[in-house]
């Protein structure tokens, strides 16, 4: 997750991460566990279709180190668990549970930390109701707003990347494509922001 600096303007020209996962993201996580009881991909929506008709909560490892947190412990211990013939609605409902509660949770410290108030969900996850009306009960509490965008913004992130370059091309940044490619350890707080 990544804010601006405290009065709303960028740290040196740059986000700022606050929090962030220490292995895979949690659509990955989801992605996995769906493939490894079954589900076609993507396997997100079909979890949440599954958890509605829980009955019970099954104990899975929540994973929070300061603001950081891991899913591959959820994943691989919800796994163990369907091989040992765990209701599949349960632990649906425990896996989603569990992985929203440890995104809520530094959200939250995120938000009192940097002393924000409002919150914007985004990425493919984002579009699972239950992760909306936890992250929603948590910003009333704080009095802060929250937003997010229609479903069809959510699902698949080339509309994000489109925006962004949109923005980028107003600000008068341009690279060509001789000088473009692919950078697998691209961290937002590395970049410079032209466009804000």
């Amino acid at each position: 997750m990544c804010a601006c600096g405290e009065d709303g303007r960028l740290s040196a020209g740059k986000y700022r991460i606050l929090g962030e996962t220490l292995d895979i993201g949690v659509g990955n996580a989801f992605d996995k566990f769906a493939r490894s009881i079954g589900l076609a991909h993507p396997g997100g929506p079909r979890i949440e279709e599954l958890a509605s008709g829980a009955e019970g909560y099954i104990e899975l490892p929540y994973t929070v180190k300061g603001m950081d947190f891991s899913f591959t412990g959820l994943t691989t211990a919800a796994t163990e668990a369907h091989e040992k013939g765990a209701n599949l609605s349960d632990l649906c409902h425990s896996f989603q549970e569990t992985a929203f509660a440890m995104l809520v949770e530094v959200t939250e410290r995120a938000v009192a930390h940097t002393g924000k108030d409002e919150v914007l969900l985004g990425g493919g996850v984002g579009a699972n109701r239950r992760l909306q009306k936890m992250l929603e009960i948590m910003c009333d509490g704080r009095g802060i707003d929250f937003y997010v965008p229609e479903n069809r913004f959510l699902g698949d992130n080339a509309a994000m990347i489109a925006h962004l370059g949109n923005l980028q091309l107003k600000a008068g940044d341009v690279t060509a494509i001789e000088e473009s490619a692919v950078k697998p350890g691209f961290r937002p707080d590395d970049v410079q922001v032209t466009w804000k």
